[in-house]
């Protein structure tokens, strides 16, 4: 069954005038009348987040056509680099390698925090041994070269049962975060396992395959806990399952992370773009509890108000 948010996907149509909107900073008045397209695309994991967003945000708006493609992280830098979107849904912040493209292209931008979340590491409800796994196991599972292919070469106390892999393609900041907190290095992993940018194809793998072992972000995990069973994760202080506590936390250690939205500053003077990222920093809470993410906290809000009103400022000139 598809994340419900992500069959969505696609083109949403936003229409009319931000009603009663109350700007991030007292000094900034609301929009009365947006049109135009606002285009994102990006992260498999924020997808889900900015389509919530979306959709709520057409309750109001009845003039923009919003669209949200998921390329992978990656992959929506590189459009976004090109000048091809507006917003660029990240699940790890912008690399120096794709800042040059940009910088190449005389694209500047502004980057918001959203949301929160945990990688979660995911097996079938068939698995009955593991509940746990180390991040040296991790590690040893997925590492570039690795040719561990049974639960057994995992751990001597699991049985003889052949070891199936999911998980995100290349192009996914979730692949590299996992990779360079788990590997010690992002894009160092093996490559024989089962790949994709879509998690819920990850979710079908998984959960069907009695010795599958995936890993994608929590809101996938949460929105298929009747197919998944969740494992803990232990980095030498025990183990510890996400939840949005220990995300937000970040005690879900190594693998609790921020969620972003990338703005180009050209695309950003214009009215649609800057009231629907003031409203995803408005409504953050309900919009990430809609998405099954994990909201931000206090201070994560107080650094989005200002990363808003900076971009706002700078739009201004």
């Amino acid at each position: 069954m598809k994340h419900p948010l992500v069959r969505r996907l696609g083109v949403l149509a936003v229409v009319g005038a931000l009603a009663a909107a109350v700007a991030v900073t007292a000094g900034v008045a609301a929009a009365t009348k947006l049109g135009g397209k606002v285009t994102a695309d990006g992260s498999s994991t924020v997808g889900p987040y900015v389509t919530a967003a979306a959709e709520a945000f057409q309750k109001r708006n009845r003039s923009v056509r919003i669209t949200v493609g998921i390329s992978g992280t990656g992959g929506g830098f590189e459009r976004f680099c090109k000048g091809e979107t507006d917003l660029s849904n990240a699940s790890r912040p912008i690399k120096a390698s794709e800042a040059a493209a940009c910088h190449d292209k005389n694209i500047s931008y502004e980057g918001f925090l959203v949301a929160n979340d945990g990688i979660s590491i995911v097996v079938s409800k068939k698995n009955t041994w593991a509940s746990c796994l180390t991040t040296d196991e991790l590690k040893k599972i997925w590492d570039s070269g690795s040719k561990v292919d049974n639960w057994r070469d995992v751990r001597a106390s699991f049985p003889n049962v052949p070891l199936k892999l999911y998980g995100p393609g290349t192009d996914s900041g979730t692949f590299d975060f996992f990779t360079e907190h788990i590997n010690g290095k992002a894009k160092r992993s093996r490559s024989d396992y089962v790949a994709s940018e879509d998690d819920n194809v990850l979710v079908r793998g998984v959960s069907g395959e009695r010795g599958g072992l995936g890993y994608f972000g929590y809101s996938y995990y949460a929105e298929n806990t009747n197919r998944l069973k969740l494992l803990g994760v232990n980095s030498g202080g025990g183990c510890v399952k996400p939840s949005p506590n220990r995300i937000k936390t970040y005690s879900y250690k190594p693998l609790s992370r921020p969620l972003f939205v990338y703005a180009k500053r050209s695309s950003f003077r214009r009215a649609s773009v800057q009231a629907f990222i003031r409203y995803m920093i408005q409504n953050e809470p309900v919009i990430a509890n809609k998405a099954d993410m994990v909201s931000l906290t206090p201070r994560q809000v107080r650094k989005a108000k200002y990363q808003y009103n900076r971009a706002l400022q700078l739009a201004r000139g």
